[in-house]
């Protein structure tokens, strides 16, 4: 079977969670992997595009400009999407094109050799590495996992079993699919096949100084809280994301938590400690609590972070669950930094990240 063009003419579902990402913070290493249409307004841009994130609803998402254009998108002169980019992409755009055609074909993680498809296409396994960590910011093996747990989530979402979707995505046992899946489903295979069918989630989006602030929580706790652009992007991905949950406008406990976030980032109250509802691996809730023990004004490193829940040799790993912390600001990874130097990246954008730790090390110097 030929290779697919990845992620040509894609919806947002069938795309790794990164990749939507990557729109979202504007993330120029995806420049020459992907473009994306909007379909209201007939074009398509880089990744990088400085022009308003569009809702999620409206973007398509192609593999090359041609397949954009052909799709009736026009080039932006903003961006100039078919301006030559880094010469290493195109590596990794073969690569990530033979991975996705073998994910599609359900080959097993045990039958797909990355060195096999690195040598495929003239490359070292290290090389093919480098690259990988230069463009795309993970592993080869990172974004396999990535696109069979896309894959299990679509199988689930067109009412294939547990069992079916499992196999059908590559997995080649059901057993640890349920510990993987906490990340990317942020609750079990069963839950989500369900939309989140059992679940009451009140819901408010606020503005703040950073951008709108979406606050959800159930009776329990936060269960989600995001910064963007655009309230209605906001709202149409939480119900993307649970569509058979009962979805309501947020009572008063979760009003009250949305307005603590909401004073905190713009710098009225110190952080609040607040309750949360959150579903993850027992390892990643190890890291969320250890990150709301950080205190404000404080940073700490991945690997300091690792040292500190006793596993000094999986900062990989730590920063993987810090990156799919569901619940920004109330669990506060922005404190994680690199130890480089600098502020790292942030689901939600650098320049939040840099004006939330500036904020907080003035309150601590005011405090003083």
């Amino acid at each position: 079977m030929a290779a697919p063009p990845f992620p040509s003419d894609a919806h947002i579902g069938a795309l790794p969670p990164h990749f939507w990402s990557a729109v979202l913070q504007r993330n120029n290493r995806f420049d020459g992997i992907f473009w994306y249409g909007v379909s209201t307004t007939g074009i398509y841009c880089r990744p990088s595009c400085p022009s308003r994130r569009p809702r999620p609803d409206r973007v398509r998402f192609f593999g090359t400009c041609e397949e954009a254009e052909a799709a009736g998108f026009r080039a932006c002169l903003r961006c100039r999407p078919r301006a030559a980019g880094d010469p290493a992409a195109a590596d990794v755009v073969a690569v990530c094109r033979r991975l996705a055609a073998a994910v599609a074909e359900g080959v097993e993680a045990a039958d797909l050799s990355v060195a096999a498809v690195a040598a495929g296409q003239g490359l070292s396994d290290t090389t093919l590495h480098r690259r990988f960590r230069a463009v795309l910011g993970c592993t080869p093996a990172q974004f396999v996992e990535s696109l069979r747990l896309t894959a299990l989530r679509d199988r689930l979402r067109a009412g294939e079993s547990i069992a079916e979707a499992t196999y059908g995505a590559g997995f080649g046992s059901a057993s640890r699919v349920y510990e993987r899946s906490g990340a990317h489903l942020g609750m079990t295979p069963g839950a989500y096949a369900r939309g989140g069918a059992g679940e009451r989630i009140g819901v408010v989006v606020v503005p703040t100084p950073l951008g709108a602030l979406l606050v959800a929580g159930t009776e329990t706790g936060l269960c989600a809280v995001r910064l963007g652009d655009d309230a209605g992007a906001l709202r149409a991905d939480l119900a993307a994301e649970f569509p058979a949950a009962e979805v309501v406008e947020a009572e008063a406990a979760v009003q009250d938590w949305a307005a603590a976030l909401a004073a905190y980032v713009a710098g009225e109250r110190p952080w609040p400690r607040l309750p949360v509802d959150v579903r993850g691996t027992a390892f990643q809730r190890r890291v969320w609590e250890a990150l709301r023990e950080i205190p404000p004004g404080a940073t700490i490193t991945y690997r300091d972070l690792a040292c500190r829940i006793g596993k000094p040799t999986a900062q990989r790993a730590v920063a993987r669950a810090v990156a799919s912390n569901p619940v920004a600001l109330a669990v506060p990874c922005h404190r994680v930094v690199p130890a480089a130097g600098g502020t790292g990246g942030y689901r939600w954008g650098p320049e939040r990240k840099a004006r939330l730790l500036a904020g907080e090390a003035e309150a601590v110097t005011e405090d003083a």
